[in-house]
């Protein structure tokens, strides 16, 4: 932010607290203030340079910063830490801003208009925002919790679809790994995408959807809608959280059992992250082959262990060799992707080989021979 526009921002400011005590009545809407903010704004703007407008703008009645981040197509997440510390990721790496907010004031008002444009509103009764809006995950957290300002995450859904084709392009896979993944699909096999935050699940789980045949209806369980449908077929269902109570949760096992009654080819869980694991693998053990979904975990080996923990969740009284039982019956790869230096890529393509006295045994199966 350059002092001429900080100055010119704090001179409006000013102007608007004189106005308001000068001339408030307690029976004015909120919707006159914004109006007469906007007239006192345009008066004092209109004869800057574009560019000084349109930020100025910004900063009163948009995303201030963020905006001309949210325009770029390259970018793909926006993280804000307080109102002068704004990181956002690019091509695979994470950058500092040289943009920020004018005060905390003007950034927690941004934060307001964001949470009124997700239908929400952030207080300490409620300090989590965590929803969909169009291409957008955004999840706030409120300052009294972080200790300091608010806490503000973009995650930015790409406006082209990821197809296998693309991914190899990109060098993401070899062309022996390609096929490999085919044939999984191809054949059915029920399949975890796994990886590390933002090791690009979701992008694979996407290009996985392109493959679908047009007669094959997917059943898609998210948690926020990041998944496009593949087919008119298909359906995707979406968990509430709703933290005033005001009404039920749905959580993603609610979803998965309900799911099986719509008459799915394939049930494609956007993340595995609690007791729904054992109603998954319940339903894969029934006869609904070519299931996927991702699980968070750096390796083939973590994900097994996470899975077995998170169908424990659901079904404590279950001993561990059954779960393992249970997994190798149902579950026949496990895809790893990863970012390294920047770069999301495969890390390799593994299968369940057998089940042992200590687990269950992997083979990499896209090693070079």
């Amino acid at each position: 932010m350059t002092p001429q526009i900080a100055e010119k921002i704090e001179l409006i400011y000013n102007k608007q607290k004189a106005r308001i005590a000068v001339q408030w009545d307690a029976s004015e809407s909120p919707t006159n203030l914004g109006e007469a903010l906007n007239t006192l704004v345009e008066a004092e703007i209109k004869n800057d340079e574009s560019v000084v407008q349109a930020r100025i703008r910004s900063e009163i009645s948009g995303l201030g910063p963020i905006d001309p981040l949210l325009d770029d197509a390259e970018v793909t997440e926006i993280l804000v830490n307080h109102h002068a510390e704004i990181f956002y990721e690019k091509k695979g790496k994470l950058f500092k801003c040289h943009d920020r907010f004018f005060s905390k004031q003007s950034y927690a008002a941004a934060l307001d208009r964001l949470s009124q444009s997700c239908g929400s509103y952030l207080n300490r009764e409620k300090p989590f925002i965590e929803t969909q809006l169009g291409r957008m995950r955004v999840t706030i957290i409120f300052g009294e919790i972080s200790r300091g300002d608010s806490l503000l995450s973009i995650r930015i859904q790409p406006v082209q679809s990821w197809t296998l084709a693309s991914l190899f392009e990109k060098k993401w896979c070899n062309e022996k790994q390609l096929k490999q993944i085919q044939e999984i699909f191809y054949s059915k096999k029920n399949f975890l995408v796994v990886g590390g935050t933002g090791s690009g699940k979701t992008s694979f789980l996407q290009s996985m959807l392109q493959l679908f045949a047009d007669a094959e209806r997917a059943v898609i369980i998210e948690d926020t809608q990041e998944l496009h449908l593949p087919i008119s077929a298909s359906v995707s269902l979406l968990t509430r959280q709703d933290p005033s109570s005001s009404v039920p949760d749905i959580t993603m096992d609610d979803l998965l059992k309900r799911a099986l009654r719509l008459r799915p080819d394939r049930l494609v869980i956007g993340e595995i992250r609690g007791a729904e694991a054992k109603s998954l693998m319940m339903a894969m053990a029934t006869g609904h082959d070519g299931s996927f979904g991702s699980l968070h975990a750096r390796t083939a080996e973590e994900a097994l262990i996470r899975l077995e923990m998170l169908i424990q969740m659901g079904a404590p009284q279950w001993s561990l060799q059954s779960i393992r039982k249970l997994i190798g019956m149902t579950v026949q790869n496990i895809i790893v992707v990863e970012k390294k230096d920047g770069v999301r890529r495969l890390q390799g393509i593994y299968e369940i080989a057998s089940l042992e006295n200590n687990g269950l045994t992997l083979n990499q199966i896209d090693e070079s021979p």
